[in-house]
C-alpha cells in the first residue's frame, strides 16, 4: 500500500481530484471565478519549465511535482504542501502523471492583508524556523485540505461564492499560519522583520526596476547595512539584488513583447536597457532563445 492511500485504497486526497479533474476537463491549465485560485492538470512527466513563483499555496491532489529554486529541488505530492512567499524565478517540472492518473493540484494565491490581519492580532507560528527560504514543503493535515475541498466544492453554487468565498478563504490562511510552515509565513507579514521589509522591498522594486539602482540605496530603504543586506537578499530570492532587477526588466520586456507587440529594440528601452544588442544576449540566456523567436514560440504554444 502507497504511503499516500488509505485503508479503503484511496489517497486522502481523492474528492478533491475529482473535483478538479472534474472542472478542468480537457484543459491543462484552468482559472476559476473565485480570484487567485486555479487547477493544473498533465498526463505526463515533464522537464523543468521556466515559470514565475509567487507567494501562493500548491497543492497537488495526485500525482507529485517539484519546483526549482536557486538550483534546489523542492518536491510535493498529497502527503504536502508547497508554500511561497515571494515572487522570484523557478522551474517547475512534473515527476509523476499519466494519462490514466494524471497530476492534478491546485493555486492559490495568498493574500498578504489576511496573513498580515491575522498576525496583528496575535496568531503566533507554533515554532521559530530555521531556516531563511522563501520556499518550502509543509506537512498536509485534514484540517487543511478540508476548507479547500469546500472552496472546491463552492465553485458549483456561484450565487454563495462572494458571502462564503471570503470565509473559507480566511480559514485557509489561519490553518496555514499555524500550520508547520507558519513561521516561515509570518516572519514574511509581521511588520518590522528582516523578512518584510525585503518583500516590501521587492514590492518598491516591480514598481521601480527601469530605474538605476544601487545597492547601497536599496539597502537604505531595506533598513539594513549593505553588508546584511546583500546576505538577507540572496538567501531569500537566490540571487543578488541587481540579478533580481535583470530579471524584473526581462520579464517585463517580455510582455511588452508578447501582449503589447513592441519589437524586441522597443521593449528594452521601456525596461531600462540602453542597448538592444546586450537585452537581446541577457533575454536568449534567461528563456533560451532570442526574443523573436521566443514571442514566436510562445504564440503558437497560446494557439495549439
Amino acid at each position: 500500500m502507497s504511503e499516500h492511500e488509505t485503508r479503503h485504497g484511496q489517497t486522502p486526497h481523492a474528492k478533491l481530484a475529482g473535483m478538479i479533474r472534474g472542472w478542468s476537463g480537457p484543459a491543462e491549465d484552468v482559472s476559476t471565478p473565485i480570484d487567485g485560485l486555479s487547477f493544473f492538470q498533465r498526463t505526463r512527466p515533464t522537464e523543468p519549465d521556466l515559470c514565475l513563483v509567487e507567494p501562493a499555496l500548491l497543492v497537488v491532489a495526485q500525482g507529485a511535482k517539484q519546483m526549482f529554486v536557486g538550483g534546489a529541488p523542492h518536491r510535493y505530492d498529497p502527503s504536502g504542501f508547497l508554500i511561497t512567499s515571494l515572487e522570484i524565478p523557478g522551474q517547475t517540472q512534473i515527476i509523476e502523471a499519466s494519462p490514466d492518473t494524471p497530476c492534478l493540484g491546485l493555486v492559490l494565491k495568498l493574500d498578504q492583508r489576511i496573513l498580515a490581519r491575522m498576525v496583528a492580532r496575535d496568531v503566533t507560528p507554533p515554532r521559530r524556523q530555521r531556516d531563511r527560504s522563501s520556499v518550502a514543503v509543509g506537512t498536509m493535515t485534514p484540517k487543511l485540505i478540508a476548507p479547500l475541498e469546500r472552496l472546491v466544492a463552492l465553485l458549483d453554487e456561484p450565487d454563495a461564492l462572494p458571502f462564503l468565498a471570503p470565509l473559507i478563504l480566511q480559514e485557509i490562511h489561519y490553518r496555514l499560519l499555524v500550520s508547520d510552515q507558519g513561521a516561515r509565513l509570518w516572519s514574511f507579514v509581521a511588520a518590522g522583520t528582516p523578512n518584510q521589509r525585503i518583500l516590501a522591498l521587492l514590492n518598491w522594486m516591480k514598481l521601480n526596476y527601469a530605474k538605476p539602482l544601487r545597492v547601497e540605496d536599496l539597502a537604505e530603504r531595506a533598513q539594513m547595512s549593505a553588508s546584511t543586506f546583500h546576505q538577507h537578499f540572496r538567501e531569500l530570492t537566490t540571487m543578488s539584488p541587481l540579478k533580481y532587477q535583470k530579471w524584473l526588466r526581462l520579464n517585463e520586456a517580455r510582455q511588452l513583447m508578447l501582449n503589447d507587440h513592441l519589437d524586441a529594440a522597443s521593449a528594452s528601452y521601456r525596461v531600462g536597457y540602453e542597448s538592444p544588442s546586450q537585452f537581446s544576449r541577457e533575454y536568449a540566456r534567461l528563456f533560451g532563445n532570442p526574443p523573436k523567436r521566443d514571442i514566436e514560440k510562445l504564440r503558437l504554444d497560446v494557439a495549439d
